[in-house]
Formats: C-alpha cells, sequence, structure tokens
C-alpha cells in the first residue's frame, strides 16, 4: 500500500486543499479521504476508506464516472460554497453541487469534515460538529456501493426518488455497475435489487415491525449483533442501521455479481469475512448463461455463446454475462448462403425470466412463431402451452434429469453452430472408434465396481468409512415409505426413519425450504460428511436433485439427549454413571473436532437435543448445520448464524468473532444439566424459578456444601461424590466470562478421564448470585435486544425497591455490551 501524507485535520477549508497523496483523517482515526486508484488501473479517484483497516477498503467515491490521470495536478478545494474537483486541466470534474440557497445562507464561508461514522459532510465554517442541524450537503445522501451504520437507504414520497447502492463496474472501475440495492416504490417498507435499475431479481419482502423481521428473509432481521430501524412520514421513508458492538468494523455492500454482502473486518486474519449475503446464487451468472451448483466453474456460457468479458470472467466475475459467437442469419440482411437459423435442445432447465406467453396448439407453430422474430432468441412448450422469450435470457439453470421444475428450453442460434452430417466413411471411423472407447469405458466401469465392492464391509452394507453415497430422491423416497415414519423436526426440516435396501437403518433429514436450508446442508456434508469419530453421528450420504436436499445419517435408536434428562415420561431414568460416559465421550467428539481435524470445526450450537445415543447410549455430536470451519492459520471466525439461547457464550452475544471456545462454554452449560436433569432455567421441585448455574456455582464455592445437594432428586443420591464435584468444577470452569480462562476440549477431555484435576475456577460474573437472599435469584439468558437480559424470579414479592434498585446497578458488563447500539 502506498504511503499517504496526512493533513493534521479532518477538514478541509478554504485555506486547506486537498492534492497529490495528501488526505485528511476523521478526528478518532476511523476512516480517510483522499486520492486512490484501483487495482492496476491508471484513474485516480477521490475516495473513503478505513483507515486501520490493512486492505485498503473503499467505501465511497466522489468522481465514480469522471476520474483523473494526475493526482498531483489535481486538487479538491472549497470555491463557492461547495467542495469541488478539479482535474489537471483545471476544469470541475465533480461537485457537493449544494444548492446556491444553502450555501448562502451559511455563516460566512463553508468547510467539509470527515466524521468517524465515514459521513462527509458540508457545513458552515465553524460550525459544531454535535450541531443537530441538517448539514449543506453529505456523502450519507449519496452512497456508491456501501452501506455503513447510520446511514440510510431512503425513499423520496415527494420527488418519487430513490437513494441507492450501486455495484462497481469491476474492481479497478468504480463506475456504477448493474446492479443496485433500493426500497421497493411500490413497497417503501421492502428491499429490492435490480440489475440495470429495471429487473428485479431479489426482494425482502415487507418489514415487519411487531416480528423485526422482513417476510421474504428470515436471516436479515434485528438480532444480537445488529438492529435496523425504518422510519416513514408525509416525506420520506428509510431504513438504517446500527450495531451493538462498536469494536467491530462491518460494512454492507452491493457488489459486482449482484449480492448484497455483509463483511465484518478480521484483524487476525487480514481479510473481511462474509457475514451474509443474498440472494444465494440468482446473479452470478446472465445473461446467456446458466448456473450448476455441481460443477466449478458455477457458470457457463451457453452454446453457441462466449464471455462478454474473458478479463472478468476469468476473475469470477460473470455479471457481464455472455455474447453470441456468431451473429443470427436473421440480422445479417447481407447473408446470401440461405441458411436459416436453428434451434438447439436444452433439457432440464429453469424457467428463465420475462417469458411470453403465445396461444398456439402446436410445438412446430410454437417454433414457428419464434423464428419469423428476429428478436426471439427461445421457446418452449409443454402442458401450459407456448412460451417464448424476447432479448436476453436471464436466471438459467442447469436441473437434474429427475426435477419435476425442469422444462426444455430451445435455444436459437446461427446455423453454422451445428456441425453438418459427416460422410459415411467418417460415419463408420466414429462409430468403430466410439465402440472401442465405450468397451474401455464398460471394462472400466467393471473394475471400479469390483474395487468398490471389495471394500464394503462384507455382512452390513454398509460403506467404507469416509465415503458418502449420493442418493437419488426416489431411493430415499422408498426408503422412508414416502416420509412417513417422522422422527423429529426443527426449523430447517424434519428427520424421518429410512430402511435402505442392504436392511440398514437410517435416519433421513429432509431439508423443507432450499432457500433457508442451503448453508446448512452444504456445512453438514463439508464438515461432518469428511470426517469420522466414535462420538460424532457419521453421515451415510445425500441427496441433492434439483430443489431437493436430503443427508442420511446412521439411525439412533435412543434418540436425543435431552429426551432422556428433561422428560420424565421414559421408565428408565439416566444413572449417574451413563450421564458421566456421555459427558466424557461428547467432550471426546469435540477434542476431535477442535483439535485433531484438519480444518479446526467449531461446532456452534451445542445442547442436549444435539448429542444422539446409540444402541448402548453411546453420544453422538449431531446437526452440523450451523458449524464454522476454520483454518489451522487462523483462529477466529464471525458467524451470522446464532445457536441456542441459554448455550450462547457472552462473547458470542457481544457481537465479536468466536474461537472454539464458544462450543466450550455451551459444553459447560450443559454438564449443569447433567447433573441437575433439568433444564437450567427451569422450575425448581418447590415451585421457584432459579438459574441453576448459578446455584450450583455458590454452592460449591462453599466447602460445607455437601455436593449431592446439587444431583437430580430422580437419582436418589446415587452418584460418585469425586466425579460430581469434578464435573460441577468443569462446568465453572467452561462457563468463564473471558474466554481465554475457559480450558481447551481436551484438557476437558484429560480432567475428566482423571488424568489431571482442576482446582475450584472463580465464579463467572454472570453466574454471581447478587444479593444475600438464595430465594431472589438473578440470571441471564440470551434475548432478542427488545427483551431484558435479565430476569427475575416472580416468587418473592416482598424485594424491596431498594433492593431491585442495588441489583439492577450490578448488572455485569457482559449485559451492557449486549445492549450498547452504536449510533
Amino acid at each position: 500500500m502506498k504511503t499517504h501524507v496526512c493533513l493534521a485535520a479532518d477538514t478541509i477549508t478554504a485555506n486547506r486543499s486537498l492534492s497529490g497523496d495528501h488526505t485528511i483523517v476523521s478526528a478518532g482515526g476511523v476512516f480517510e479521504l483522499g486520492f486512490f486508484k484501483p487495482g492496476n488501473s491508471s484513474n485516480y479517484y477521490i475516495g473513503i476508506w478505513y483507515k486501520k483497516v490493512s486492505v485498503r477498503t473503499v467505501v465511497w467515491v466522489a468522481n465514480r464516472e469522471q476520474p483523473i490521470s494526475d493526482r498531483f495536478s489535481s486538487v479538491l478545494k472549497i470555491s463557492d460554497g461547495n467542495l469541488l474537483l478539479f482535474s489537471e486541466s483545471k476544469g470541475s470534474v465533480w461537485s457537493t453541487s449544494a444548492t446556491s440557497t444553502a450555501t448562502t445562507s451559511a455563516s460566512g464561508s463553508v468547510e467539509a469534515l470527515l466524521l468517524d461514522n465515514g459521513n462527509l459532510v458540508l457545513r458552515a465554517d465553524g460550525s459544531s460538529a454535535s450541531t443537530k442541524s441538517e448539514p449543506l450537503w453529505q456523502s450519507f445522501d449519496h452512497p456508491a456501493d456501501t452501506w455503513l451504520p447510520g446511514s440510510r437507504i431512503r425513499f423520496n414520497k415527494i420527488t418519487k426518488q430513490s437513494q441507492i447502492l450501486t455495484s462497481w463496474k469491476n474492481s479497478e472501475d468504480p463506475a456504477p455497475g448493474l446492479f443496485s440495492l433500493e426500497l421497493d416504490p411500490n413497497v417503501i417498507n421492502s428491499f429490492i435489487i435490480l440489475r440495470n435499475r429495471s429487473q428485479q431479481s431479489w426482494t425482502s419482502g415487507s418489514w415487519d415491525e411487531n416480528s423485526n423481521t422482513f417476510s421474504g428473509d428470515p436471516d436479515m432481521t434485528l438480532n444480537s449483533f445488529f438492529n435496523y430501524s425504518y422510519v416513514t412520514n408525509e416525506n420520506e421513508s428509510y431504513f438504517t442501521y446500527s450495531f451493538y458492538n462498536p469494536k467491530i468494523t462491518y460494512r454492507l455492500m452491493m457488489n459486482m455479481s449482484g449480492q448484497v454482502q455483509q463483511l465484518t473486518w478480521l484483524e487476525d486474519s487480514k481479510q473481511w469475512n462474509l457475514f451474509w449475503s443474498k440472494p444465494e446464487v440468482y446473479a452470478y451468472c446472465e445473461p446467456f448463461s446458466s448456473y450448476n451448483e455441481k460443477s466449478l466453474p458455477l457458470c457457463s456460457c451457453l452454446m453457441g455463446f462466449e464471455p462478454k468479458s474473458p478479463r472478468d470472467w476469468n476473475l469470477q466475475a460473470y455479471s457481464g454475462g455472455c455474447k453470441r459467437k456468431t451473429p443470427l442469419h436473421c440480422e445479417n440482411a447481407t447473408s446470401a448462403d440461405g441458411k436459416q437459423d436453428q434451434f438447439k435442445k436444452m433439457a432440464t432447465i429453469s424457467l428463465p425470466e420475462n417469458m411470453l406467453s403465445v396461444n398456439v396448439e402446436t410445438i412446430a407453430r410454437c417454433e414457428s412463431i419464434c423464428l419469423n422474430n428476429c428478436s426471439c432468441t427461445a421457446y418452449a412448450y409443454n402442458s401450459s402451452g407456448c412460451s417464448i422469450w424476447i432479448g436476453d435470457l436471464f436466471n438459467l439453470q442447469e436441473l437434474t434429469s429427475s426435477d419435476s421444475e425442469g422444462i426444455t428450453l430451445y435455444l436459437r442460434l446461427a446455423a453454422s453452430e451445428f456441425k453438418s452430417p459427416k460422410s459415411n466413411k467418417g460415419l463408420i471411423i466414429g462409430v468403430v472408434a466410439g465402440s472401442a472407447a465405450g468397451i474401455a469405458v464398460l471394462l472400466g466401469l467393471i473394475v471400479v465396481v469390483i474395487l468398490r465392492q471389495r471394500k464394503r464391509v462384507t455382512g452390513t452394507g454398509k460403506a467404507v468409512e469416509g465415503s458418502l453415497v449420493a442418493f437419488g430422491y426416489r431411493d430415499l423416497q422408498d426408503a422412508t415409505k414416502n416420509f412417513s415414519e417422522k422422527l423429529g423436526g426443527g426449523g430447517f426440516g424434519s428427520v424421518f426413519k429410512g430402511t435402505l435396501p442392504d436392511s440398514s437403518v437410517v435416519a433421513v433429514k429432509k431439508l423443507e425450504s432450499v432457500s433457508q436450508g442451503e448453508k446448512q446442508f452444504r456445512t453438514e456434508v463439508s464438515t461432518i460428511g469428511t470426517i469420522q469419530h466414535v462420538n460424532l453421528v457419521r453421515l451415510r450420504g445425500f441427496c441433492s436433485e434439483g430443489t431437493k436436499r436430503m443427508l442420511v445419517y446412521d439411525y439412533m435408536p435412543n434418540g436425543s439427549l435431552d429426551s432422556h434428562l428433561f422428560h420424565d415420561t421414559r421408565p428408565n431414568v439416566l444413572d449417574w454413571k451413563t450421564r458421566y460416559q456421555i459427558a466424557l465421550g461428547t467432550a471426546r467428539g469435540l477434542a476431535y473436532l477442535h483439535e485433531k481435524c484438519r480444518d479446526c470445526i467449531i461446532h456452534c450450537d451445542i445442547k442436549p437435543e444435539n448429542i444422539l445415543l446409540d444402541t448402548e447410549l453411546g453420544p453422538k455430536v449431531a446437526d452440523f448445520g450451523l458449524a464454522k470451519l476454520v483454518g489451522r492459520e487462523f483462529s477466529r471466525v464471525l458467524t451470522t448464524m446464532r445457536g441456542t439461547r441459554g448455550y450462547l457464550a457472552p462473547e458470542w452475544i457481544s457481537g465479536v468473532a468466536i474461537t472454539v471456545k464458544a462450543d466450550v462454554y455451551s459444553y459447560g452449560m450443559m454438564l449443569f444439566e447433567f447433573v441437575s436433569g433439568r433444564r437450567n432455567s427451569e422450575q425448581s421441585e418447590d415451585g421457584k424459578v432459579r438459574f441453576f448455574p448459578s446455584w450450583a456455582a455458590k454452592q460449591i464455592s462453599t466447602a460445607e456444601t455437601d455436593v449431592l445437594s446439587l444431583l437430580d432428586l430422580r437419582l436418589d443420591g446415587n452418584a460418585d461424590v469425586q466425579e460430581l464435584t469434578r464435573i460441577c468444577r468443569v462446568a465453572c470452569w467452561c462457563v468463564q466470562d473471558d474466554e481465554a480462562h475457559r480450558p481447551s476440549m481436551g484438557q476437558v477431555v484429560q480432567i475428566l478421564e482423571g488424568v489431571s484435576d482442576v482446582n475450584l475456577p472463580p465464579i463467572p460474573r454472570s453466574l454471581q448470585v447478587l444479593g444475600d437472599d438464595q430465594e431472589h435469584i438473578i440470571f441471564f439468558t440470551e434475548s432478542s435486544s427488545s427483551q431484558s437480559s435479565h430476569q427475575r424470579s416472580n416468587n418473592t414479592s416482598t424485594a424491596s425497591s431498594q433492593t431491585k434498585s442495588t441489583t439492577s446497578s450490578t448488572i455485569s458488563k457482559r449485559s451492557e455490551e449486549e445492549h450498547q447500539i452504536n449510533t
């Protein structure tokens, strides 16, 4: 990165201009403004970037469409009540264009100030930065491709104009590109992504203030990381957002491929981490290219087409799409070869956008109508009738042959794109060569089958460990008797019992919604699908046909741990010896994920529901849909997906990048439930609500406490006191507020195996009992920002207001961080 000379100010005034390598920096050193050159371009622009981020990341550009070539001969200065950029030829190429009424009403001259939120404001010279009056002009009203916290995406109801984010043209040209994010003028509490400001490619759905969610995208919602606010009045409607943790660097941008992305800066790895992106795959290709999730690259030009920009295509920037290799015959008025355009048959393709229906009764007539219209580029004919497409084809996706949503599309091409029939001699040679090749392939397949059969475990029909089977949808439909025996369900779908042809019993997780479950599907296949351990559930295979996504696991006959710990309806209660072995086995599985795999895996959702029990009640860690892979060169990862309330580590709630210690915390919270046999914040036998970890932490800190008093009453005190003490101490160690003070899962295994011992750790602040009244216990639960993070037991109406005041004043820093909003 080239060194810039920083002026000793955050302001450009009538007496202080900007040129060459000089920059200004916001008062807190967060943002910097100056001349920059994107990539290998020879052009220069005025932009704003993060000062403390080591990788130059530009968030705003002034002269997007009018670059300059010489930054030393160009100058950014105050002139005639505005901020102007003059090029090397002394001509004005960009201006703030504040109205003359506004600038003349400002007392004296004006100045441009760069704020710590990334906003460049034009204001009256000498006015306070904290003034609530509107600036004469501000960059927040003219965003480029980045939406910063505190700025707005708005719709002006008077002028009917939208304030939009527009992608860069490419990585070396910040001029407005193909895609924009803006408010839907028809549903102004909804975001949309448009291509060329006309064709809609995605919508968030309308904002629901009651649920704080967008109807079309539940991921884009108010949570513990960020907060959306929607404001509407007679003049305008707008969204703004803020973050709870100001120490984290966030940005939301409209990228060149048509995705809106939210990213966070990870200083440890010196890179931007993708927080979430929408839409999933839509805008990668187009026009005249198709998307195939099972191939690399993901996009490919249709037959007869080639990339418009091979350079961008090689950089995986597909939004420019493809162009014809050969012009259509109907477009060439001088052609005299007499050849007519033809149609290429493309089976199992998703419907392209913007189809037109034509009322004809035969496919021949449908083809004729398209052929006689030179603007018609494709047609389809099925039970719904004749459909044609005029102009570019967008949103093509290759599907599998079994997908019911696929159609056969006939693509218009020049006749020269079709090969001429070969001579009989050539045909004979081709047949002979083809037959030889076919025989070779057949022999190869036979060898492969034999080898694979040898790798089968005899008598079981199970594939060898380390391999995954790609099941067909019909196979799993038959195995589960059309998904008739449901074992359970969750946020992404349902689980069904099935029996494979080799009589082995499996559990089939059927994802109900591809849009919401695609990430979970890919994550599970890429994590648990590549590893094997006795304490990890085994993924047998998967199904990915069109929009159908399923995962096939070994069947666990004893279900999940929660049904044994918390449900009194089971005839046999888990004895202490079994509980201890389940705790140890779970720790071994997590230690393997954290320390033994090629890439460290953070499970992100450890809880009793995700611990399955085999025939011998051996534990298997399951449900890796939220898991995160962390390369061994990195230590942290930021994830938008949250685990389960009651098991979340404090650093995760406050929005920072997490480590494996987030799993350690969840495991510790689960250990308390092993001991008590009930949910941590469940009502006690005496009818009072206590937060068990708080009570247990206080009890074990008292020397004379009988540790058996913490034990599940259903066990009648039948437990090994040494093991019980060990587990309680490990639990308190695992849930320390500071992740650095928690053990690794490898250390936990050693302690539970009796190899090493653990002294009593300090009681975490979040578990401390506040006050001497043990019947009035304050406990912490993870909740949305619209709710209180501290809940009180409702059984003590005698608590005085003074006690409540004292309690309120001692709320831990953890809770304060959760509710801090970066405004």
